[in-house]
This record gives C-alpha cells, structure tokens and sequence, in this order.
C-alpha cells in the first residue's frame, strides 16, 4: 500500500523505526516530519505560551505538507504518529478531496496524560478511522472521547537496530557498566538509583536531563548526552544489568526499553507489572522488582551469579524473537487490522 507517514523522523526515534519497518513490509512510505527543523523552537516563549493554552505549534508546516501530498497523489492511508499538531481542518480537508484514505492514529504514549495532548489532536480523535496504542488502559478510555476503534499492540524493537553485538575491548571499556539505565530523568528512578548508590552499588545513568545530578553521589555516575542507534544497542551489550524503568506520568506497564533490552541480548531487570510478567517468564527470561529491597538483593544476585545472568539475557531475546514482539510482527497486525476494516466497509 501507499501510504503517507507524518511523525517526527529524528534519527534513531521509534516513529522513525516504524516507517522504516513498514518500507521493510513491501508499503510504500512517503514521509512528513512534525518535528520542528530547528529545536530550539519546542522551547521558545511563543511555544511555550501555545502548551499552555492548550496548542502545540506546527513549527514543521506538517499540516500543510499533508495538504500539498494528498493534492498530488493518492495514499491508502494516512498515518499520523502522535499528531499533536495536526487540525482536525487538515483532516476534514483530505477527505473532502474525494479520498478513499484510512486514517490513523498511532501513539506510543499515554494519550490521556494532558502533557501528550492538545486541543487540535482532541478535535481529530473521532476523524481517524483507528487509534492505535500501546497502553492498555487507553483502550477504553479513547472510546469515551470519541475514538472510533481502539486497537492495541504491545510495544516493540526494531531488529534492523536491537540485537547482539560484538563488542571490541575499547567498546567494552568505554561502555561497559555492571549496572545502568539508559532513559529521561524521573523523580522516582533517580530515587531509586540513588539508593543503590548509598548501598555501594555503582550505577552508571545515560540519557537526558540528569546533569543537574551529576554530583550527588560518587557511585551515581552520570554519561553525557543522549544514545542513539548502534551506541545504544553498545550500551545495552556491554551492561551486566540493565534497570528497565518505567515513566510513572505515562501510567506505564510495559515501555520500549521493555523489548529492546532483551532483544538485544541484554540482561533485563525492570518493574514488576502484570504486563511485564505476561511478556517474560520471571527469572528465567528477564528479572523484576517492586520494592527498593528487592532491586538491591536482585541486583547483587546477579552481580554474583554470571552464569544465572546469561542464561537470563540469552532466553529474554529467544523470547522477543519466538513470539513477536518486533516492530515488524506489530505493523503486520496494524494492516491486517487495516483490510479487515476495509472489507468489512469501514
């Protein structure tokens, strides 16, 4: 199929991965980006004064590049990633011209948070032909909104970027770490870190937002910038044990870092949640905590059980790979779902 992709394109972003998997799939993907060319602009006080309105700027003229492909060509769907820039005009527009377009949304965030929305994307929730999520909890609350259908997937890794590698002695040494979390600063998981580091555990932090704490602790010990791509993946490989945190704001029961870790070959222990649990055998395909208490004594565990650790990392990828949990095993299901629609006359 042809279809119309409108989702911030940075390099190494999940949306990005998706498109990316689809052209994989044998679609063809015409790309808009929503995602400002200059990033600076997220932060300016015109913009800051539309979030709080309730408007996020379309600072990458998306809304009107959707206009101008759609005059040009026919797409069989509109696929808009996290669209909170896009007006419901801009829809209303597409369809108007006669198209025979399936439009849908698609968010790997909890979109009932007011932080992921704004006042154009709830206009347009009853206008897409299907939401897509990755919260469970969303299902039924996108209905009450509006919503269509609501179909949901897991989240996913891209198997192009997340698997093994093979680390050379200099990689090891720059990224190696018996334990780290690579992600966004958080109250909770600084918290949380923080007291491993008071119990003599070294842990290494990779990611935005964490250089106010950078000296807080000689045992937290914060990496510059942000990992992307195969610095990541180096990342990941080169960890005894990787922290699989999970974004209270966004209500999270499972998080991509949940797919890309295993399928990496890493070994994972993250927050015990009942959809963490349903995706991997505890103990056997990755390790989980609740308490403060238990991530220290898993931690130290498996600091001290090489073996046990291993065989955990090495059975969590089996597990990614044996039941689907790729980025191309969702889109097929996204499409399939798409022409069930279809048949059935939408």
């Amino acid at each position: 199929m042809k279809i119309l992709y409108v989702a911030p394109t940075l390099a190494g972003c999940t949306a990005l991965q998706r498109s990316e998997g689809l052209q994989r799939l044998g679609h063809e993907v015409v790309r808009v980006s929503s995602h400002s060319p200059d990033p600076r602009e997220e932060w300016s006080l015109r913009s800051r004064i539309a979030n709080r309105l309730g408007w996020t700027l379309d600072q990458a003229g998306a809304n009107a590049a959707i206009r101008e492909r759609v005059r040009e060509e026919r797409y069989d769907i509109l696929w808009v990633d996290k669209g909170r820039t896009i007006l419901p005009s801009t829809l209303r527009a597409v369809r108007e011209a006669g198209r025979d377009t399936f439009f849908l949304a698609y968010s790997p965030d909890d979109m009932m948070n007011p932080r992921n929305q704004s006042r154009a994307w709830r206009g347009c929730v009853p206008l897409y032909d299907m939401h897509v999520t990755t919260k469970s909890y969303n299902i039924d609350e996108l209905r009450t909104i509006g919503a269509k259908r609501v179909f949901f997937v897991d989240n996913g890794f891209d198997p192009e970027t997340h698997r093994p590698l093979e680390l050379t002695d200099e990689e090891r040494r720059r990224w190696g770490a018996d334990v780290s979390f690579t992600g966004s600063f958080e109250r909770d998981r600084f918290e949380r870190m923080l007291a491993l580091a008071r119990s003599g555990v070294t842990v290494v932090i990779q990611g935005p937002q964490w250089e106010p704490y950078r000296d807080v602790h000689e045992r937290l010990v914060v990496r510059p910038g942000e990992l992307i791509g195969d610095d990541y993946v180096r990342a990941i490989c080169a960890t005894r044990i990787n922290l699989c945190f999970l974004r209270k704001v966004n209500r999270d029961l499972q998080t991509t870092r949940t797919m890309e870790i295993p399928a990496c070959g890493g070994f994972m222990l993250g927050e015990r949640t009942r959809e963490h649990l349903a995706l991997f055998e505890e103990g056997k395909e990755a390790e989980f905590f609740e308490s403060e208490e238990e991530l220290l004594a898993k931690v130290r565990y498996y600091l001290d059980h090489e073996e046990d650790r291993r065989r955990i990392a090495a059975a969590g990828r089996e597990r990614c790979l044996r039941s689907g949990y790729s980025n191309i095993d969702h889109l097929k299901k996204i499409v399939e779902r798409i022409q069930e629609i279809r048949r059935e006359g939408r």
